[in-house]
């Protein structure tokens, strides 16, 4: 039935703005805006749709998004350069950086304004 649709994921957020100005300004994305929504282009042709939710908003307890890399201490150097913190987890091994780099590919957290889980991951 949808074999031949071009499907797209999105998520919440509370602020539009302030996650346009992350999502844009941030994370260098190229983002767009119709209706009182974002989308963010990425790589490959995958738009993201990105809604207001107001104060009923509730970030996700997951990662909404993942950012392949091919230097994960670069990408997260570049990060925190422009004021990313990098979000710690309990059980989880991370760096002083806030690289898990044990049991799969070396990752590291971080959310956006709205508390959304992202990551950066390196292939």
């Amino acid at each position: 039935m949808f074999g031949d649709t071009k499907a797209f994921s999105g998520f919440s957020v509370d602020d539009v703005p302030k996650a346009r100005a992350f999502y844009e300004d941030v994370l260098g994305l190229r983002v767009s805006e119709e209706h009182g929504m974002l989308t963010l282009h990425v790589a490959g042709e995958r738009d993201i749709l990105v809604y207001p939710k107001g104060e009923a908003h509730q970030p996700a307890t997951y990662t909404v998004l993942n950012f392949p890399v091919d230097d994960i201490d670069r990408a997260v150097g570049q990060l925190t350069e422009r004021g990313v913190r990098f979000a710690r987890y309990p059980g989880f091994e991370q760096d002083e950086a806030g690289i898990m780099r044990e049991g799969g590919p070396p990752i590291a957290w971080f959310t956006d304004p709205a508390g959304n889980v992202l990551s950066v991951i390196q292939e």
